[in-house]
Formats: C-alpha cells, structure tokens, sequence
C-alpha cells in the first residue's frame, strides 16, 4: 500500500470538522476493499468513526480524520506533501492504514483501526467511540509528534472570564463604572499569580484568546470579557483555586478542561513530552495510551502544512514495530 498515494486521497476529500461524511465514506469504502471488517459508529445524523478489524484486536492505531479550515488540497514538492491534513493527521492515519495491512499480510490479525471525527473541535467522535471500546489492551494515538513517542501530553482548560459595569456618558466617566478597566485589572493580576508546575511537563502556561467589550467608543462599558487557555500540567482545580483572588474583580466560567495524560512508551523510540491536547482523554476504555506520528505540529494547522514523504514512509514500519512489541508484550 501507497501511503502517499492514500494521504493525497484523503487530503483532497475535505473534512473540516463538521463536513467528514464524505472522507468517511471514502475511508469505510477502502477499507472494505481492503478486506477490512468494517463499522461506521454514528456521531450524529450524518457523521461517523470508522472501526476496521480483521480479527479481534490487542492493539488498535487511532486517529481523527477531521481537519481545521480553511481546505486546500494536496500537491507535492519535492520530499514533501502538502495539503489541510497532510501531518493533521491524514498522513498519520494514511500510515497507520498501511502498517495494519503490512501486519495483516503476514499473519497478524490482533490490530485494529479507529479513525474518528471531530477531534479538532470538542472530540465527539473520541467519546462516541469510548461507548463502544472492544477490550484492546493498547491505544496507539496518531499526532504529530516529529516520529517521537510521546511521554506525556499537557491538559487544556478554558475559562471565561465576565466583568460587569454601568453604563454612563463617557463625559462624564464617574457616573460609570467600566467593565472594561475590571476586566485588564484582573488579566494583569492573572500574571503575578503563581500557577501550577510539574517535574516532567513543567510550568502551566496560558494565552488570552478573545476579548470583547464596551458599547461604543462615548459610552463607559457595561460589560467585557475574555476567554483564556491554560495549558494544564496537573489537577485544573488547582489552577481555579489559584485565581480565586480575580472574582473580587471577574466571574470566572469554566468552559472546556481536558485532563493531562502520562503515556505508555516502547523502547527503541526517541521520547518527548507534548504540549498539546489529544483524544486520548477521551479514550480511555480503549487500553494503555501512546502517542506517536510522523510531521510537526509547528506547521498543523498552517497555510503550509505538509508532511516530508520519506518521514511518512518511514511511519509505516515505525507502526509494526511498536504494535509487534506491544503484542510481544501483552501474550
């Protein structure tokens, strides 16, 4: 099998969250021709993960096969492919189809195949698929992780924060009280305020997103907020006790947590920690975790992503040693 050739097939079919019926459809079709057995497991009325067995599996290789806007298609130059998901991660799932058939060619039927959808937004698909976990001792996540295998992977935590004023006529400010001057007073204080750290993933660290405010440019703002995005390295509990000094300011609302996760590694791999937020949280019925793919994620989620061919190629193989030694492992 071609894992090129399959990644630009995939590429070119746009998946953007929300629109990955027909990449699966191409992919549960495929796979079928394969000789794969296969399962489209319904996230909502129009989209699905797509599960391929040949046996019943001890080690499944997972990955999303939704991407972030804006689609472009694929084209190739020199040692690299581009395209909207060529590491992000149709490259991945490309080579994670071709080690599972390379595994199948010679005997072995104890892998699988999970591929979901909506990973980039929310991981529907990953909390679908948890509902239906076939008792496999192992999970082999696909990110791109520069052909590393991950040793942990950080949390995410996204808060709101809400400041509330009153309105007067900007001629007259002290018959006011801006929501807006609340609201920088407190993402000032956020940055004097210690957060949590950890020995292996190191010191939490966040990003203010969006903000939005005020009324117009006469009037004392009413009403402002911000969202933030913290990169969680332990308990988010912790991160919400540190901030209890902001709500004399702000309300704080909390509006997406992802947990940190410790994975499972293989010797032979170069390790790294990860920064980053996966399925993995959301797997978890689905064994022991690792994480593991070809390509960068400094250019996932760029109008330049792609994927170097010989990295892609070489995944193929990096994939059947790392599920022979987790078999090897679990007989």
């Amino acid at each position: 099998m071609d894992p090129v050739a399959l990644t630009r097939a995939l590429v070119d079919i746009d998946s953007t969250t929300g629109r990955e019926t027909e990449a699966g459809k191409w992919l549960a079709h495929h796979l079928r021709d394969r000789g794969f057995s296969v399962v489209e497991q319904a996230v909502d009325t129009t989209r699905f993960n797509v599960l391929a067995t040949v046996g019943s599996p001890s080690v499944v290789f997972s990955t999303h096969f939704d991407c972030v806007p804006p689609f472009f298609p694929s084209r190739v130059d020199g040692d690299r492919l581009y395209g909207r998901g060529a590491c992000d991660a149709k490259g991945i799932l490309a080579a994670q189809v071709a080690a599972a058939d390379t595994l199948r060619a010679s005997g072995e039927t104890r892998v699988g195949l999970l591929f979901v959808v909506g990973e980039e937004r929310g991981s529907d698909g990953a909390r679908v698929a948890n509902q239906t976990a076939n008792g496999c001792r192992f999970l082999v996540d696909g990110e791109p992780t520069d052909s590393r295998l991950g040793l942990a992977t950080r949390g995410a935590l996204r808060l709101k924060l809400r400041a509330a004023g009153r309105a007067a006529h900007s001629s007259f400010p002290e018959l006011g009280v801006s929501a807006i001057d609340a609201l920088l007073d407190a993402l000032v204080e956020l940055r004097s305020i210690e957060l949590p750290a950890d020995p292996v993933l190191g010191r939490t660290h966040y990003t203010v997103g969006l903000i939005a405010g005020g009324v117009a440019p006469n009037v004392v703002s009413p009403s402002a907020e911000a969202e933030l995005m913290f990169r969680t390295v332990g308990d988010a509990a912790e991160i919400r006790r540190a901030m209890a000094p902001l709500e004399r300011r702000v309300t704080v609302e909390h509006i997406l947590g992802v947990p940190p996760v410790r994975l499972t590694t293989v010797p032979g791999f170069e390790s790294a920690v990860f920064p980053y937020t996966t399925d993995i949280p959301f797997l978890t019925e689905w064994g022991q975790p690792l994480l593991f793919g070809p390509g960068s994620v400094h250019v996932a989620h760029t109008a330049e992503e792609f994927v170097s061919i010989p990295e892609l190629c070489a995944a193929v193989g990096h994939y059947v040693t790392i599920a022979r030694q987790l078999l090897q492992s679990s007989a």
